[in-house]
């Protein structure tokens, strides 16, 4: 088994899937995610670098949001591109735990995944989830699921469930308090903890630039 050539397969493979999309999960974020895995498993003492790259390479390639929300066929598309590449079971195992835990699923919910390598390829997911990026792929799946930018009168609500995640129908602003606020304090790792501080006051300061405009202020 080469991995180098696996990982350059898989690549090559999750590219061409998907380029062409509009909602922010598209092959650079996937991409995105990829190097900063890299960069994290680097502080991280033991980590597999092989099944960090295929976990970032496929943690997307069939997400429940785009899949009448199935979280099995991203595991199950994953799991036979990899069998076809020669991957070893164990390893092919590591990318399917890694798919199925690295979403969120609710404010009140904890996922993580069993795996160190599962748990830098969630914080580099996380990671571009915030920042400038994150702030204009939450604009860009906002406006795919049709919803407001902001309505005064539509609360946030921190989900209980998967269930009540999956099907909460609000506004974008509150996706930034439902979700992305709340992910520098759950990162996995001490590097993507530090990266997350950055990305995360950068939200906080268009939150207050937004609302400013928003009440005429500025």
């Amino acid at each position: 088994m080469n991995k180098d050539a696996i990982v350059r397969s898989t690549a090559n493979y999750v590219r061409h899937r998907m380029l062409v999309e509009s909602t922010g999960h598209d092959w650079w974020h996937v991409y995105r995610v990829w190097t900063n895995a890299l960069k994290i498993a680097k502080h991280e003492k033991g980590a597999d670098l092989f099944v960090v790259q295929l976990g970032a390479l496929l943690h997307d390639i069939a997400d429940w949001k785009f899949s009448n929300g199935s979280e099995e066929k991203g595991v199950r598309i994953a799991t036979e591109w990899l069998e076809r590449q020669g991957a070893a079971k164990a390893d092919i195992g590591e990318v399917a735990d890694i798919i199925r835990n690295i979403s969120f699923k609710g404010a009140k919910l904890k996922n993580k995944p069993k795996s160190k390598e599962g748990r830098i390829v969630q914080d580099a997911d996380r990671l571009d989830a915030l920042g400038a990026i994150g702030i204009a792929r939450a604009f860009a799946y906002g406006g795919y699921r049709g919803r407001p930018i902001y309505d005064p009168q539509i609360k946030p609500k921190l989900h209980q469930s998967f269930a009540a995640y999956k099907l909460a129908r609000s506004t974008t602003i509150n996706h930034f308090y439902e979700k992305l606020l709340l992910l520098k304090d759950k990162m996995n790792t001490a590097e993507g903890r530090k990266m997350a501080r950055g990305r995360d006051a950068f939200i906080r300061n268009y939150l207050k630039m937004f609302f400013d405009e928003w009440n005429g202020k500025n």
